[in-house]
């Protein structure tokens, strides 16, 4: 067994390399049997456009089946909407659990699970406590003597969001979609049609081999032909969807929407509303955010991942949260979980106060500072935890030619403040790579921490391997 598919926010590997009929009955198993000691006996499980999701369904439904749980089959769908089928009841049915088979924005050989128990994400020590379980007890398969038992949940989704949207109705710009041949379209174009939403749908039809372009739109690549789009049809917003619909990006005719700016233009939005917005952040958010938030409301710096912003957003009864990846969770006028068609429409709403070129405008009057892209250092798997400890070792005493620390923030890896500027290196929880960025009054600046940090942790390297 390949233990490396048990990560911190999800379950995740290869088709039938690592994700094998065995492995992933016995996940159904052991979920199955993790469902009942929370004192419930049914799921919704949905999947995406990947080629192998029927299959992955058919061995985990069996594995379910023999813990004794109800499958409800909730079909082809974006992500948000399994989380959805958890806060309501449809068709008669409800259920605080559900399964999203989906390799979200990995390469096409790519599934994996991400899993919803009492409405709560299933992460971190509990993936970890399944796999060890799996390791020591690997079932063989037994294919389920049961039908589907299939749940509209996807037009009880659309038909929310038809309903709690009346002010998009003959919204006054066209915008442009790229769906990235994901499963973003089967929830968002009908929406956009009953609100008679002028649009211009590209790479709408799912596709699991994705014949256009990866589906990340955090990738600046990935953008390029939204953006050509854009400009050759004059039309003045795009929205872009990662391969199950979690992630968002929002374009204009002069300007790409990073998570943090968005949080900045939500909370602003609640502000005007006479809401005093409380928001979260991750840790690789710009400093101009929180600050810019702080003015109007209140800003809390935490980890990065989903499931943690998830959680977070719970406990303090948050507004909102926003990871710069575009995962963006709305806890006001909605149930708390990352979802990018809900989010594709609350950035709708921002136009209807504002032009997009007075909400350029709007990020454009924000202090300027120069913030590098995020950038990934190799770091084995066994090692890049422990470069992280070492790393926040050496900054409490530094080289003495060292820039001066202001502040040593650990939520989350090393955030650094120095005088005029930031930097971050934190472990991935999803690869084997430290994640960096660094932020600062200007690139020289900005480029003199970055080489001071990332010399250090050459340097810790050097001792490690």
């Amino acid at each position: 067994m390949d233990s490396s598919i048990f990560r911190e926010y999800d379950i995740r590997g290869i088709y039938d390399q690592n994700l094998t009929q065995d492995i992933v009955f016995t996940i159904g198993v052991l979920l199955g049997e993790h469902i009942k000691q929370n004192g419930s006996t049914s799921i919704f499980i949905g999947y995406d456009a990947r080629t192998h999701s029927p299959q992955l369904y058919e061995w985990l439904k069996a594995g379910l089946f023999q813990s004794g749980i109800m499958v409800y089959f909730i079909g082809m769908i974006p992500t948000p909407v399994a989380y959805f089928a958890t806060y309501n009841t449809i068709d008669g049915v409800s259920s605080p659990n559900s399964i999203m088979i989906t390799g979200s924005h990995n390469p096409p050989q790519y599934n994996g699970f991400k899993i919803t128990i009492a409405r709560k994400p299933f992460y971190g020590k509990d993936i970890k406590d399944l796999g060890e379980k799996l390791a020591q007890n690997l079932r063989t398969y037994v294919p389920a003597p049961i039908q589907d038992h299939p749940i509209n949940a996807l037009k009880a989704y659309k038909d929310y969001l038809i309903e709690h949207f009346p002010n998009l109705k003959n919204f006054p710009y066209p915008i442009a979609l790229d769906y990235g041949n994901g499963v973003g379209a089967l929830g968002l174009e009908d929406v956009l049609d009953a609100l008679h939403i002028p649009h211009h749908a590209l790479f709408e039809t799912p596709d699991g081999s994705f014949p256009n372009h990866h589906p990340d739109p955090s990738e600046e690549k990935n953008l390029t032909q939204l953006k050509s789009y854009l400009k050759s049809h004059a039309i003045p917003i795009g929205l872009a969807f990662d391969g199950d619909a979690d992630r968002i990006a929002l374009l204009t005719a002069n300007h790409d929407y990073k998570g943090d700016e968005l949080a900045i233009l939500f909370a602003k939005n609640l502000s005007e509303n006479g809401i005093s917005p409380l928001v979260i952040g991750e840790v690789k958010c710009s400093q101009i955010m929180y600050d810019t938030i702080d003015k109007i409301g209140k800003s809390v710096m935490y980890k990065t991942g989903h499931s943690n912003l998830k959680i977070k957003l719970k406990e303090l009864n948050a507004h909102l949260a926003a990871e710069m990846s575009g995962h963006m969770f709305f806890n006001d006028r909605y149930f708390g979980y990352d979802d990018a068609i809900y989010a594709g429409l609350r950035a709708l709403e921002l136009f209807l106060k504002q032009t997009p070129k007075e909400l350029e405008a709007t990020i454009e009057s924000l202090p300027a500072l120069y913030c590098t892209p995020e950038e990934k250092v190799p770091a084995s798997e066994e090692n890049k935890f422990i470069i992280i400890e070492k790393l926040h070792e050496i900054l409490k005493n530094p080289p003495s030619d060292f820039p001066k620390i202001l502040q040593i923030i650990s939520i989350d890896g090393v955030r650094v403040i120095f005088e005029d500027g930031w930097g971050l290196v934190r472990a991935s929880n999803t690869t084997p790579v430290l994640v960096t960025r660094f932020e600062a009054k200007d690139k020289p600046t900005a480029d003199f921490y970055k080489k001071q940090l990332l010399e250090l942790i050459e340097k810790i390297k050097n001792l490690l391997y």
